[in-house]
């Protein structure tokens, strides 16, 4: 089983999935009289249908157990799901690229800092939430509408990964 290697999230390495939200390094403007700087569209919300809608919601999140195996990831056909964390914690991000079915050689990981939050695009394989903490919490911004807008895709048992937040590279497990 292949441990899949741990990279920091920027914005450069998690393009090919969708934006990394935060305020390091993103340009701002003055509003409020010069009292505070807006971070505009850090991200930008994708809906498929007209009828659609962006929505708001919060999800309180427990810890899975860890070293964790991979065996499925989830995309969304119909629009964008965005995570920010809300209690400034480190949190896991696995994802995969557009496709029919994730490829289990392209599966990447990411550690947010806590104070980054990720979109991912519409159409991108990702496994669902993955705190570090006992509980967490993120507010997700995401699309509501009809049709189905969740498929999930499971791995053989000789494609599944070992996601292990304690090791720091890439490595083969008998």
């Amino acid at each position: 089983m292949r441990t899949i290697t741990i990279e920091p999230l920027t914005k450069e390495a998690f393009a090919p999935f969708g934006d990394v939200i935060e305020t390091e390094g993103s340009e701002y403007f003055m509003i409020n009289n010069g009292s505070t700087r807006r971070y505009h569209k850090l991200a930008t919300v994708e809906t498929a249908q007209p009828d659609d809608q962006a929505i708001i919601s919060i999800f309180a999140a427990d810890a899975l157990e860890m070293p964790l195996v991979i065996r499925m990831l989830e995309r969304h056909p119909q629009g964008s799901q965005a995570f920010i964390p809300l209690l400034g914690n480190p949190f896991l991000v696995v994802v995969a690229p557009l496709g029919d079915a994730p490829v289990p050689g392209n599966v990447r990981a990411f550690r947010s800092n806590g104070r980054q939050g990720v979109n991912y695009h519409r159409g991108v394989w990702h496994h669902p939430v993955l705190t570090i903490e006992k509980r967490d919490e993120f507010l997700v911004v995401d699309r509501s509408g009809s049709g189905n807008n969740c498929d999930e895709h499971f791995f053989t048992e000789a494609e599944q990964l070992l996601l292990d937040p304690h090791r720091d590279s890439e490595q083969a497990i008998d």
